[in-house]
């Protein structure tokens, strides 16, 4: 019975742990324990907003979009401008999808801060660089998609803070969008907190900007994927508006989801 139960368990567990979640970030060489959601005990002060499971979230109106359901955070990283934020998942195992970073310029203090509106920014994302003769878009190995990147073990994406942004309080939302599954995306986002210093004073303009969630529907054509069909194009935008790049960046497309 108990040799049961053992191993029902270690397949539950298995199953959970093939999706996935940021495990810790490492910010300017500095290493930050990220929230452990199947023991929350074991990490109360963490700069990751607490998330309340890993499971997918399979709507772009579903209000945990945002930061997968996560509201606070007891601790903030700090970093600078033009300085390296790394996120790590622990395990990832979906090797079709984008990968999109976004940031939040809170109005004060983390606590009242909700990331609501039309605020957030991409400072980064991963496509799909296929060639759609040999490399499709719902090829595994080899993968066209930067998210293949993250398959395996502990694994980071790593991006840049835009130079010259304005100091203050901002979150930070790593997102991985699995679409191994013909229209049916999963979402998985994790927000952390990040006290940008320096002295720059450049924020980007409203054509960079989008609500979270808001920024897609269910059924804009980068959401819903019909990925096995080789017959489509073999091209792919990553939702959202165009990435700002920091102070240098020039207006961009008009963006509305």
């Amino acid at each position: 019975m108990l040799t049961s139960l053992i191993s029902t368990l270690g397949i539950f567990a298995a199953g959970v742990s093939a999706h996935g979640a940021v495990t810790s970030y490492i910010i300017d060489g500095k290493t930050y324990p990220g929230y452990q959601g199947f023991s929350p005990a074991n990490s109360k002060n963490v700069i990751q907003r607490q998330w309340p499971n890993y499971n997918p979230i399979t709507s772009c109106s579903a209000a945990q979009l945002r930061c997968n359901g996560g509201t606070s955070a007891t601790e903030s990283a700090a970093v600078q401008p033009g300085g390296k934020v790394s996120a790590v998942w622990q395990q990832w195992t979906h090797a079709q999808g984008p990968v999109l970073v976004w940031m939040y310029k809170c109005p004060g203090a983390f606590s009242s801060c909700d990331g609501s509106g039309s605020g957030w920014f991409k400072i980064d994302e991963g496509g799909f660089k296929g060639d759609g003769k040999t490399v499709f878009l719902d090829s595994e190995n080899p993968s066209g998609w930067d998210i293949a990147k993250l398959v395996g073990g502990n694994k980071q994406w790593t991006s840049t803070i835009p130079q010259g942004l304005a100091p203050g309080n901002y979150l930070i939302r790593h997102e991985l969008i699995a679409l191994h599954q013909a229209n049916a995306p999963q979402f998985y986002p994790e927000c952390a907190q990040l006290v940008v210093g320096g002295s720059g004073s450049a924020q980007p303009d409203s054509s960079y900007k989008a609500a979270i969630p808001g920024y897609c529907r269910d059924s804009d054509s980068n959401i819903k994927v019909p990925i096995n069909t080789r017959t489509i194009p073999q091209t792919y935008v990553v939702p959202g508006p165009p990435v700002w790049k920091g102070a240098s960046a020039k207006k961009a497309r008009d963006f509305s989801a």
